[in-house]
């Protein structure tokens, strides 16, 4: 408990620094509103029509592949820098086992074809096509 101190100063001070800028922009800030105050902004530009217009559903496609594609990276990249270490003094803790790497490089080929035939369909479909 004793080592906690500093971090519970460290606390105090932050938890007071929060309440008093709080405090004070309540007292001295402005209050009048107008109506410039109360458009939305919009990059610096005025807004024009409504904001609630409907995208196409391709913008909303795009996204979703490009998620499927980023994360299918987020997957691999961890894989291939530890999967194959050359000796495991590189890294203490990191890398497969020598006995599992068969099974994993498996398991990432399964992973990659699902993800191939994924793209393909999604080509067969026309999702690709920017009409």
């Amino acid at each position: 408990m004793e080592n906690s101190y500093p971090i519970l100063l460290f606390v105090g001070v932050l938890v007071g620094f929060v309440v008093a800028n709080l405090i004070i922009i309540h007292v001295v800030g402005p209050r009048k509103k107008t109506a410039v105050k109360q458009m939305p902004y919009e990059s610096g530009m005025d807004p024009i029509g409504d904001a609630r217009q409907p995208f196409d559903v391709k913008f909303y496609l795009v996204a979703i592949l490009f998620l499927v594609f980023d994360v299918e990276l987020l997957f691999l990249y961890p894989w291939a820098v530890s999967a194959y270490l050359d000796h495991p003094s590189q890294a203490v803790g990191i890398g497969v086992p020598v006995e599992l790497q068969g099974t994993v490089f498996a398991v990432m080929l399964v992973f990659m074809a699902t993800l191939a035939i994924a793209y393909v369909y999604a080509w067969r479909k026309g999702v690709f096509k920017w009409r």
